[in-house]
């Protein structure tokens, strides 16, 4: 267990920040999700809208652009009556220093009760956690290559809304594996959820190291890695880093990893895709699939508010 693990509970064993889903006990994720669930809305309907938050103020600090996940923290805080800032700034200066620290400290002081940060350095969040004062909490927006623990768990909602059950599910995570924190905290709640069949497809330069993601098996090849699976899991492929490393250009990629109808039908015919978006259609997904019937990626978008809703309102409203 990490040390931002750790951290993330109080003395009382309430959930005070959210840094990582690694090690984050079950009990605490299946409640997050059940809470999540009762903030959902059918589109064209009126979103929840609640008090639980009056006279608590959330800073949104986001040191890398950000468009779905900083405007759900926003949107989330709001509908449960919280006070939001929103702070593009460079939090970090990349050494992790007292200028750094002093931003924290000077929002504390204007009684910021939750910091929501997204950095990608990785460690800040941890460290901004392990100097704040009692009554705060921090949350991670997603950390370096790290975790992503918010889409982690939105990812679970949306599975658990189509499948249920998570103990018989085999669920193929595609693409840059080795860089993807949304990989990792996918990673890290399924396994806490039950998950059993869990792979992951890669080409060898973006596979994770041997160490990382203990127990799934590897797939070089697409059609292998979602031969019969319930679950396919679709990541961004960065086109700067197809000149960083040895890898197919655009097109040769698409020709080989790209989700397609064709590969599509070697998963069960009941499968779902997910994406976390932003999408490059025609690299990794092809549009027919990202807009199809078997795609849930919007759900997952809609997801994103309702289980920020329920981070904010567990981690407030255990604080006594």
């Amino acid at each position: 267990m990490t040390a931002g693990a750790a951290q993330q509970h109080r003395a009382n064993g309430s959930l005070r920040h959210l840094l990582t889903l690694e090690g984050l006990p079950r009990s605490d994720i299946e409640r997050l999700l059940e809470r999540a669930q009762g903030f959902v809305r059918a589109l064209g309907t009126k979103p929840p809208i609640s008090s639980a938050l009056e006279g608590v103020t959330v800073a949104n600090l986001f040191t890398e652009p950000s468009t779905r996940t900083r405007v759900s923290f926003e949107l989330a805080a709001k509908r449960l009556g919280a006070d939001v800032v929103n702070l593009e700034v460079q939090l970090s200066s990349r050494v992790k220093g007292e200028s750094m620290l002093d931003t924290v400290f000077t929002l504390q002081s204007l009684h910021v009760d939750v910091m929501v940060i997204r950095d990608p350095e990785a460690g800040v969040p941890e460290l901004v956690a392990a100097n704040v004062a009692p009554h705060v909490s921090v949350l991670s927006a997603g950390e370096a290559h790290v975790s992503h623990p918010t889409q982690g768990l939105l990812d679970a909602l949306t599975v658990r809304q189509q499948k249920k059950q998570f103990d018989r599910l085999s669920i193929a995570i595609v693409g840059d594996i080795r860089h993807s924190r949304v990989a990792r905290s996918a990673f890290h709640v399924f396994r806490t959820l039950g998950v059993q069949d869990l792979r992951i497809v890669a080409p060898e330069p973006l596979m994770p190291g041997a160490g990382e993601f203990a127990g799934c098996s590897r797939h070089k090849t697409l059609e292998s890695g979602v031969e019969g699976v319930d679950v396919v899991m679709m990541l961004r492929i960065q086109k700067e880093r197809m000149g960083q490393v040895d890898l197919p250009d655009a097109d040769r990629y698409f020709a080989m990893y790209g989700l397609t109808p064709e590969r599509l039908k070697l998963a069960r015919p009941d499968a779902i895709v997910m994406h976390p978006q932003p999408m490059n259609r025609g690299i990794e997904i092809a549009s027919d699939v990202a807009d199809g019937k078997q795609s849930v990626i919007r759900d997952q978008v809609r997801n994103g508010v309702a289980v920020r809703m329920a981070v904010l309102a567990d981690v407030v409203g255990s604080r006594g």
